[in-house]
């Protein structure tokens, strides 16, 4: 390091000629100021000369604080009102916005801002509208109430729904309904009131494992959303208006049933233990003897694997695709037709819906399937192969089926072995009117929706009549069944979340009505 440095020094020190390079030192000094004097925003000036004048602009900045300065705690500063609009597009009261206080000191330019001390967070009663605190209040006092409270004021409510009511939810088409107006504050007080408790009793997998492939779907689809609800599941039983027996019927039979035994009895004692099961750990199968309990089961053995418990036949709310009224099990009126619908792919449950426009139909009717039970043979001797614009035959592929039903206007759902036929709902998703072949079968949703306004219903022995009475069907009426079919579908739509007044929001609402339909109010003398 230090024979480095040495070298250094000495060149520094005795080589460089410091007198001549003094005055070029000079030189690019001068050279450099003149510069720098040429790129001022104004030239230089001797102390005596005018600079220029700032004052005004200290005036100018005074004059606009003045009001600010008179006192040493100053005022804040209040702008009008300010109108806002909140999320639905509605006026929000007015609420007065302070400006943030500006103080300025004797010291030239010298100005503090001083933040005032208020919450971001506006004031309740500027928040909320008077009916928004009414409706809050309304919400209070609702929650208030004990689950047999809760029902009756509900009861009392729907009873006293004037009909004249025009102004429903955009989602409901009224020439579907019954009564869109009772149907529509029935829903919201489903929404806002029901609490359901499902039993955690029961292994897999007959119990809480939904089934969702096939013709018995259903049942599986709804167990899958009643138990992942927020909205209507509590796990406080002593909240609850309603108790959900959480097994499938399907997995039932899968489980139980021995292949070609013909003895369904083993799962109806299977049922029988595990309600009674349930009636000796919890004290809520005994205080109603059931009747505020309810199942959904989609098989065709649905009904026949209650018979061996009594209170679970008689009492039970049942949600049954086999509605049929002539076997003494479903009582029309307190339980429920559950629809009854083919999923082929769980993934994609609304695979392939739609169909033809009305001009594009050539086929007048349409069925095909197996010969089973005894309306469909009946039907097959009487218009297989009899006209063109009717195809009426055994069992074809199911894409084939699918073509037909979308090119047809009429399409016949007749029983099979049971009343309960997966091909009212898929008439539905293809905009093909179903007729109904089944006596004594309750259509789904029958006690809310009015069936003749999108279906033709023909009694078992009219069957000879099919064509005339099709035929005999003004083009007017059709094209409005037909109308109202589109329209009708996003009540029979399973999504794959659920999605209000679909199927799932469908089935449960018939359950909720069934249940208010036990409420009994005493009439005032």
């Amino acid at each position: 390091m230090k024979n480095t440095i040495h070298p250094i020094v000495v060149f520094l020190m005795f080589r460089i000629n410091w007198k001549k390079l003094l005055p070029i030192g000079a030189i690019i000094t001068i050279t450099f100021a003149l510069l720098q004097t040429k790129m001022l925003p104004y030239q230089l000036m001797t102390p005596n000369s005018s600079l220029p004048n700032t004052n005004h602009f200290d005036t100018n900045l005074k004059s606009q604080l003045t009001p600010l300065i008179g006192d040493k705690q100053p005022e804040a500063i209040k702008m009008g009102p300010v109108t806002l609009l909140n999320s639905s597009g509605q006026l929000v009261q007015p609420i007065e916005v302070v400006q943030e206080k500006v103080k300025v000191t004797q010291r030239r330019y010298q100005i503090d801002v001083i933040k005032p001390n208020i919450s971001m967070k506006p004031s309740s009663s500027f928040s909320l509208s008077a009916s928004e605190r009414r409706h809050k209040r309304y919400l209070r006092d609702i929650k208030k109430l004990s689950p047999y409270e809760a029902l009756v004021y509900a009861k009392k409510e729907i009873d006293s729904v004037s009909v004249s009511i025009d102004d429903h939810d955009p989602n409901l088409y009224s020439p579907l309904f019954k009564n869109v107006s009772i149907f529509e504050r029935s829903y919201e007080l489903m929404e806002l009131i029901l609490k359901v408790y499902i039993y955690p009793d029961g292994k897999r997998p007959i119990f809480h494992n939904p089934y969702l492939r096939g013709i018995y779907s259903s049942e599986g689809w709804f167990m899958k959303f009643m138990e992942a609800s927020r909205q209507f599941v509590t796990k406080d039983p002593e909240k609850a208006h309603l108790f959900y027996l959480p097994y499938s019927a399907r997995q039932l039979q899968r489980a139980i049933y021995v292949p070609n035994s013909h003895n369904i009895k083993p799962l109806s004692l299977f049922l029988r233990d595990y309600v009674n099961k349930l009636a000796s750990k919890y004290p809520f199968w005994n205080r109603t003897r059931g009747s505020d309990h309810f199942l959904v089961a989609c098989h065709d053995w649905g009904p026949y694997t209650l018979k061996e418990h009594e209170e679970l036949t008689k009492n039970t709310i049942k949600a049954l695709c086999n509605a049929d009224t002539s076997e003494g099990i479903f009582i029309a009126g307190k339980d429920v037709s559950l629809p009854e619908t083919t999923i082929e792919n769980p993934r994609r449950p609304l695979r392939n819906i739609g169909g033809k426009k009305t001009s594009q139909r050539p086929i007048l009717a349409f069925f095909a399937g197996r010969m089973h039970g005894r309306v469909r043979p009946v039907l097959l001797k009487h218009w297989a192969n009899k006209h063109k614009n009717m195809i009426i035959s055994g069992t074809i592929s199911y894409k084939t089926s699918q073509i037909h039903m979308k090119s047809s206007k009429y399409c016949i759902c007749p029983m099979g072995f049971e009343v309960n036929s997966p091909r009212i709902v898929e008439a539905v998703y293809y905009e093909c009117v179903p007729v109904i072949i089944a006596d004594n079968f309750v259509p789904p949703f029958n006690e809310v929706l009015n069936w003749s306004a999108f279906s033709v219903i023909v009694a078992e022995n009219d069957i000879l009549k099919l064509k005339e009475i099709l035929e005999g069907i003004p083009i007017k009426r059709y094209l409005t069944m037909q109308h109202n079919v589109k329209m009708l579908q996003r009540h029979f739509y399973w999504n794959r979340s659920p999605v209000k007044f679909d199927m799932f929001h469908m089935i449960l609402h018939s359950i909720w009505l069934s249940r208010l339909n036990q409420i009994q109010i005493p009439t005032s003398s």
